[in-house]
């Protein structure tokens, strides 16, 4: 149960900013789309609704944590979605807001998905990536070989 309370109180603050109220702030006042925008953006919503959850649902159960740094998975997560992506909780806002982008019909939050994507991209390298490569070694290593930092390959490599 505790575990649960963190990861929605991460969940809240961090992702709920960044992939909800941040896009509902910059286009409160525009209607939303009809037709296929509109499909498209609740498929995207919900899309990456549903992947984050998954990614959550990972850490704590193979990782044994959440996606909060202070209270990071003890055990490297490479299962689930994250056999695909290294970054799949990123993926899974960077889609939400593409999502909201196409639901408002809003260029300006694709643009925001863009400087997201940047500065995603800053952390992962030259934070993430280091501090995991420290944390868990050989095996991230190995793990940085086989699976992609953003988006899944078509074919899979074999694992070593």
């Amino acid at each position: 149960m505790k575990l649960f309370l963190k990861v929605s109180l991460f969940t809240l603050v961090v992702p709920g900013t960044i992939a909800v109220l941040v896009p509902l702030l910059i286009k409160w006042d525009r209607p939303v789309a009809g037709g296929a925008s509109l499909w498209l953006g609740v498929c995207l919503l919900a899309l990456g609704t549903v992947l984050y959850l998954r990614c959550v649902w990972d850490f704590a159960v193979s990782g044994g944590g959440t996606p909060a740094p202070i209270d990071a998975p003890k055990r490297l997560v490479t299962n689930g979605v994250y056999r695909y992506s290294r970054n799949p909780i990123y993926v899974a806002v960077l889609i939400a807001i593409a999502g909201w982008a196409s639901l408002f019909q809003a260029p300006v939050l694709l643009i925001y998905g863009v400087a997201l994507f940047a500065l995603y991209t800053l952390v992962v390298q030259r934070h993430e990536e280091p501090h995991l490569a420290r944390e868990f070694g050989d095996q991230y290593t190995a793990y940085t070989a086989t699976t992609p930092r953003w988006l899944p390959r078509l074919r899979r490599r074999e694992r070593r």
